[in-house]
């Protein structure tokens, strides 16, 4: 087994690689002065089972030449099988046509990195489920619930008063997984948007008076619905809010809107490398999910249950 990385995520990499007690690959991805994207592999990987780690986070259209060059790099020289791993999809939020004449942008992506030369996809926490279908090669989508609920039990002092809250509708299946696993109660934010990137909280169903509420969600981008959720709960009567997200992409001002906020803290994972924010927010928190993907990767290697991860 060969891991290699990109250069979005190398923090994470490291970890995944130290929890698998393997070394990352000898790789270099450089640019030439036009800015092209060069991927070498400096060590033989022909007949070798390799994990290409990359996220395709800000900046998402060189990240994900990177992966795209990498792979086929890895296919001409004879790796027998490649898998890319991808612990936050970009353009997955572009899953359906939202209009005339708009693209599916996650479809598009799932056929380069498939023609690229790719074997098998491991993401973590897809937008969409059906983002899984738009691959013609396996693709394991895995799940940070887990890794959330560990850190939850943790900081929570009284689990009994948790009220987990899915700011929107289509969030509710991922807020109940987890609320079930916590053995708490689930609330629901019924939002509208009246344009693109801006949210309106009409009403809070579920009773959240007294109780320590946790929004659950994939993605904050611009910190608005989760600022915007957190006052309604407040004023509907609950003690404190906090949120904890899987992928913090965190732009356009999102550190100073979250740290002017009456959110807690907001916890999100490390599957976009945090080092990379160029604003800091004082109320974020990051937890790993470098043991779970590696475990992943290791059950992958040895043709073993990934799904049973999550039982």
């Amino acid at each position: 087994m060969k891991l290699i990385a990109g250069n979005s995520n190398e923090t994470l990499a490291k970890a995944i690689a130290e929890h698998l007690d393997t070394p990352l690959a000898q790789a270099e991805v450089k640019r030439f002065k036009d800015n092209e994207i060069f991927v070498e592999i400096q060590e033989n990987v022909r007949g070798e089972d390799v994990f290409f780690i990359q996220s395709t986070s800000y900046p998402a259209n060189d990240h994900l030449m990177e992966l795209l060059i990498g792979i086929d790099a890895l296919r001409r020289a004879s790796a027998r099988r490649i898998t890319a791993v991808i612990p936050y999809y970009g353009y997955g939020r572009q899953d359906r046509k939202v209009g005339g004449r708009t693209p599916i942008s996650a479809k598009l992506v799932a056929n380069l990195i498939t023609t690229a030369g790719a074997d098998r996809v491991l993401t973590l926490e897809l937008h969409a489920g059906q983002i899984q279908g738009f691959f013609d090669i396996p693709t394991d989508n895995l799940f940070s619930t887990p890794v959330l609920e560990r850190d939850i039990r943790e900081t929570c002092r009284d689990v009994q008063k948790l009220m987990i809250v899915s700011p929107d509708v289509g969030g509710v299946v991922r807020a109940r997984a987890l609320a079930n696993r916590l053995g708490a109660d689930l609330a629901i934010v019924d939002k509208r948007r009246p344009t693109v990137g801006e949210s309106e909280v009409m009403h809070i169903i579920g009773d959240v008076e007294d109780r320590e509420c946790i929004l659950v969600d994939d993605i904050v981008d611009s910190g608005g619905t989760l600022c915007n959720a957190a006052e309604a709960l407040l004023e509907k009567g609950a003690n404190s809010v906090s949120a904890y997200i899987t992928h913090g992409v965190l732009s356009n001002g999102a550190a100073k809107r979250i740290d002017a906020s009456k959110l807690k803290e907001i916890v999100v994972t490390n599957s976009i490398d945090p080092l990379t924010r160029p604003e800091k927010c004082k109320k974020l928190r990051v937890v790993t999910v470098a043991a779970l993907i590696g475990e992943a990767i290791s059950r992958i290697a040895n043709e073993q249950s990934v799904s049973s991860l999550f039982e």
